[in-house]
């Protein structure tokens, strides 16, 4: 895939640009030709990889998406064995151990953007990219629904939430013996559909798609 540096022209309507997410550089939408990508040339981060034939693949991995985390959440998480004594965790379970003081604020929102805030995030890019897979006009407030899926991102830690499960059962695993349920490995294959779903979704090819849909919708 050729890499193609952006030419930073900031005139022009606003539909013509794009900012760099990372240094907040404004570049001239370049004119892209197949499998090329548009790269910011102060930082090198990436502005635009429009790739054709996308849609129904994230699609299909944000449905898969939906279904992991709500499978994850009624499955068992962990069970612990010290002592003779077993303790199954799942969760429910973490979201519910603590009823009073500043510990519930902590455990609803660890829930909240492990499993709340993906599940959301999910439920709108599906939304968002189901009519477009068959090239038919975005359902009502799709532009809505992308920019809240967009914002809500830095939220969404299902894959920070395993690695620091990861570090913390490396130092418990010399005081019990630990076991590990099914909604584990539901959120590791989360985690990595999770990266994928963003690796090959361009937001300026959707925004376009949606531009686009506006444009040639009838006028009242």
């Amino acid at each position: 895939m050729t890499a193609t540096a952006a030419q930073s022209q900031p005139q022009g309507s606003p539909q013509d640009l794009v900012g760099c997410p990372n240094c907040d550089q404004v570049y001239r939408v370049p004119s892209l030709g197949r499998g090329a990508r548009a790269v910011c040339g102060r930082c090198h981060t990436v502005l635009i990889a429009p790739r054709g034939e996308t849609y129904s693949r994230v699609l299909a991995l944000s449905v898969a998406n939906l279904i992991l985390v709500i499978a994850a959440v009624f499955h068992p998480f962990l069970e612990i064995n010290a002592a003779g004594i077993v303790n199954r965790v799942s969760l429910l379970d973490v979201a519910t151990s603590f009823r009073s003081g500043v510990l519930v604020v902590v455990s609803v929102a660890s829930v909240a953007m492990i499993v709340l805030v993906p599940l959301l995030r999910t439920a709108l890019l599906v939304y968002v990219i189901a009519p477009l897979t068959r090239a038919n006009a975005p359902w009502p407030g799709a532009r809505i629904a992308f920019r809240w899926a967009q914002e809500m991102k830095p939220w969404a830690m299902t894959e920070i939430f395993i690695i620091g499960c990861a570090v913390a059962l490396v130092k418990v695993a010399d005081l019990a013996r630990l076991q590990f349920g099914l909604a584990f490995w539901l959120f590791i294959a989360l985690a990595v559909f999770v990266v994928v779903v963003d690796r090959m979704l361009c937001a300026w090819s959707v925004w376009s798609a949606l531009d686009e849909a506006d444009a040639q919708r009838p006028k009242p």
